[in-house]
């Protein structure tokens, strides 16, 4: 049920919904309006909760549903991959074409263009998060400066 509520990325609506009202009627108006961006960004999500929650139980366990259900989470499991997918590729190497056959698109990287800088800096965030028990914090900006000075080091 977290990933039902808006996160930070989300937010920003108030924000224009502060501007918008703002430019047009003043301070009050501006505050009205990320109000109302605020109720309308988050109230659905509250509805999906409190309305749905209580029934999420009794849903899961009906064997009529078990089907419907095992496909959805198989669904959701193979966005999942295809998003892991995806992003390993375009992080390893800098080209990657897109092969179709039919509705099928194969994405087929360049190996020519594999960057040898990504394995150096996952082997060493392996090592530390597996190794070394580094706390994730430390270990984003672990790898961002090894990224920032790999970068620079080696263009």
């Amino acid at each position: 049920l977290a990933e039902t509520t808006p996160g930070p990325l989300i937010l920003v609506t108030e924000f224009v919904g502060f501007l918008a009202a703002f430019k047009q009627a003043g301070i009050i108006a501006g505050i009205a309006g990320a109000a109302i961006a605020l109720w309308a960004t988050f109230v659905p999500c509250f509805l999906w909760i409190f309305a749905g929650a209580p029934y999420l139980d009794w849903l899961t366990h009906q064997p009529r549903l078990e089907g419907a259900l095992a496909s959805i989470m198989a669904a959701v499991v193979g966005v999942i991959a295809n998003l892991f997918v995806w992003f390993t590729l375009h992080l390893m190497f800098a080209k990657t074409d897109i092969m179709a056959f039919g509705m099928i698109r194969v994405l087929l990287p360049d190996l020519a263009s594999f960057d040898f800088r990504v394995i150096g800096i996952t082997a060493l965030c392996a090592w530390l998060a597996f190794g070394r028990n580094v706390g994730i914090f430390w270990l984003l900006g672990i790898a961002a400066l090894a990224g920032a000075a790999t970068s620079h080091i080696f263009p």
